[in-house]
């Protein structure tokens, strides 16, 4: 028994190295996510100044950016950093895409006005001012001549407005409108649209870089026992106590596991710049929280189906695409008929060195005022091509009707592509955290065998493997599940049941 007690102590100091040896190679073999997160890599690459066509649309003011600096360092001295919802609030203040898409509606909005006023501002008003000769007479006698210049000159000025108010147009200012306000539409519905890619790229940054820190202490942790064990098995080795193949194992196993290191610190790197171009904040700094499962409870999948028909913002783009072209055809064919309008116009003309010709018969143009309204028209005859507008318009509707269907059928697809990929990653997760269970309980009864010397050292390889490859697999799946969970809000634009 003596003799087993010592046998057991020897093997005891290697196995701790074993057990950090199978936790680096189950690390090593398990499939990282740090090489599959391109768009965050895309991120750090604009944010570094590469070919992006993002960076165009930064338009943040300074006092924006000093305010939401002073928020971030804010958090900092409190010791907290930002979380994933205050990324996506800076986000959505700054990000460069959501930039544009708001700058593009208020370009239509101020369409949307013009349209509004420019019918009813169809005013013009001219004047001016200039010499003229002194002339006298009348139509029948003068005793000046038609010389514009002579040595007696005075100076004269006219001024004249007119302009006409439309009454019926037989539709063409209400459907001008109707196709006005449904470009609103689809430019308010397109903010939403890039808010909600926007947000998504920020959860993959996020939930990546909380998987590079949760991967980064699970390396950490097998470094630690790495070095541990690697310290004690050299003291044996040069007491010729150790077996110098098991140091040599070890000491390759460290040098792989500081190539992890830098691998994984390289990663942290790439998405906490991504999050920093996403955010607009150069210096923000993140909090350190682990991965945690977003708490939403999966409804039964018709719900996320039409709560998509009925919020998703590209179904809205649809239908307000679709109204505008009901509006083009409208506009089109009311282009056919004449408009009908009030007129005004009135003019004055002064010039006191001409003489002022009272006869209404005489048309005076040096001195008069005159003023006139009524009923106007004007319809232009260009009905053949019209109607030729009018096909194409019909055209075009039957187009935006075929891409209307095809939209809505397209997003009852997507949502349940969605939901499939969240039910997948929740039973892996289930799976992985039995395996977890079942690889610790594994593991400890190999180490009580190694304990007692009924089992050698070497057997810890293969249940150490299998706990480290199941636990990192944990983090996976959690990642995953939080990802494919906010790619489902997106694809309902239902933002409530994404992680936060």
């Amino acid at each position: 028994m003596v003799a087993l007690r010592r046998a057991a102590r020897r093997r005891k100091a290697p196995a701790e190295g074993v057990l950090a040896a199978g936790v680096l190679s189950a690390l090593m073999s398990t499939s990282s996510v740090f090489g599959q997160s391109p768009p965050v890599a895309a991120a750090a690459t604009a944010a570094a100044g590469g070919p992006d066509r993002a960076p165009r649309a930064m338009t943040t003011t300074a006092v924006a950016t000093a305010v939401e600096r002073a928020d971030a360092k804010a958090d900092l001295r409190a010791g907290k950093g930002a979380d994933l919802r205050r990324c996506l609030e800076l986000a959505d203040r700054n990000h460069p895409n959501l930039l544009e898409a708001r700058a593009k509606l208020d370009q239509v909005r101020a369409q949307l006005s013009e349209a509004y006023f420019a019918p009813f501002s169809q005013w013009k008003m001219t004047g001016g001012m200039a010499i003229a000769p002194t002339v006298r007479g009348s139509a029948i006698f003068s005793p000046n001549t038609d010389v514009a210049l002579t040595n007696n000159l005075g100076v004269a000025w006219r001024a004249n407005l007119g302009g006409a108010v439309p009454l019926w147009t037989f539709g063409k200012l209400t459907n001008l409108w109707k196709a006005a306000e449904a470009n609103v539409e689809i430019n308010e519905a397109g903010v939403d649209v890039a808010r909600d890619a926007v947000r998504l790229e920020v959860r993959r940054a996020y939930l990546g870089l909380q998987l590079a820190r949760d991967g980064d202490r699970l390396l950490r942790e097998a470094e630690t026992r790495i070095q541990s064990a690697l310290t004690r098995l050299q003291a044996q080795v040069a007491r010729d106590e150790g077996d110098p193949i098991d140091l040599l194992k070890l000491q390759t196993y460290r040098t792989e596991l500081e190539n992890r290191k830098a691998e994984a610190e390289k990663f942290l790197r790439v998405t906490q710049a991504g999050l920093r171009y996403f955010t607009g904040v150069e210096d923000l700094k993140f909090r350190d929280e682990p991965l945690q499962i977003s708490p939403h409870a999966l409804k039964r999948l018709g719900a996320y189906v039409a709560r998509a028909r009925l919020h998703r913002p590209e179904v809205r783009q649809a239908s307000a695409g679709l109204e505008a072209r009901r509006a083009q055809v409208a506009l089109r064919r009311s282009q056919l008929y004449p408009d009908l309008a009030f007129g005004l116009n009135v003019g004055f003309s002064t010039a006191p060195e001409v003489a002022d010709q009272i006869n209404p018969f005489v048309l005076d143009p040096g001195n008069y005022f005159r003023f006139g309204f009524g009923l106007v028209f004007q319809w232009n005859l260009d009905l053949l091509p019209g109607l030729s507008r009018v096909a194409f318009a019909e055209a075009q509707l039957a187009e935006m009707q075929a891409l209307e269907r095809k939209a809505a059928g397209g997003v009852s697809s997507e949502v349940e592509v969605a939901y499939a990929d969240v039910v997948h990653w929740q039973k892996r997760l289930r799976a992985y955290e039995k395996a977890v269970g079942y690889a610790s309980k594994w593991l400890f009864t190999v180490q009580q065998a190694i304990d007692i010397g009924t089992m050698e050292e070497k057997e810890l390889i293969e249940p150490a493997r299998a706990w480290a490859e199941n636990r990192y697999n944990v983090l996976n799946a959690t990642m995953n599940l939080n990802l494919a969970l906010a790619v489902l809000a997106q694809k309902t634009g239902w933002d409530a049941i994404a992680p936060r």
